[in-house]
């Protein structure tokens, strides 16, 4: 598997990664520039059926694949980057927009949520987040720090907003009010939660 580094200069992260006769596949314009033996290719046609997921989860159509030995440097960010580990058949669900890179084993797809978690998260009924599985390595694109959080059976996580940009696929998400009672919600400043 590919080794990915995230590195910091002058306010700025980036990610920088090792091929060594491996593959690794990114956000299409992700490439700030690459030293060594490297291949990129791209599909010129997606399928119709993945052009029209990609427009609908608000993600990039397109995701070059870049191949050989050498250094591929990753385009820069004021936010950060954060790397997950995936073992054999797991699968992660992202935020539409979190999904940087990845290395070429991993496949790249769809997760919708169900018509009325997308309607009341306010993402209209068809909510479709992007979804990596299989065995390596994926680099997420963030506002800042993250903080992991390990839940247990029966653990419930709420929270106001796109906070949580990735999960596992085994957690679910719902919507709730802040408050028990209906008026709260507009006396608490918090219309609705995301409950994990």
């Amino acid at each position: 598997m590919a080794e990915f580094q995230i590195h910091s200069l002058e306010g700025t992260q980036y990610v920088e990664v090792h091929l060594n006769k491996e593959s690794i596949q990114a956000e299409a314009g992700a490439l700030c520039y690459h030293v060594g033996e490297i291949e990129i290719r791209s599909r010129l046609i997606p399928s119709l059926f993945g052009m029209l997921k990609s427009v609908l989860a608000d993600e990039s159509i397109h995701r070059p694949t870049y191949t050989g030995t050498g250094v591929v440097t990753l385009e820069s960010s004021l936010g950060g980057f954060h790397t997950l580990e995936l073992n054999d058949g797991e699968s992660w669900i992202l935020e539409p927009g979190a999904y940087w890179a990845s290395d070429a084993s991993v496949d790249v797809t769809f997760h919708r949520e169900k018509f009325l978690t997308a309607y009341w998260s306010g993402e209209g009924l068809i909510y479709l987040q992007t979804m990596v599985k299989g065995l390596g390595k994926v680099v997420v694109t963030t506002a800042g720090p993250v903080e992991e959080i390990q839940m247990k059976k029966g653990m419930k996580v709420a929270v106001e907003g796109k906070a949580v940009i990735c999960r596992t696929a085994g957690i679910s998400m719902t919507m709730t009010r802040p408050t028990k009672n209906y008026l709260g919600r507009f006396t608490s400043g918090e219309e609705f939660l995301r409950v994990f």
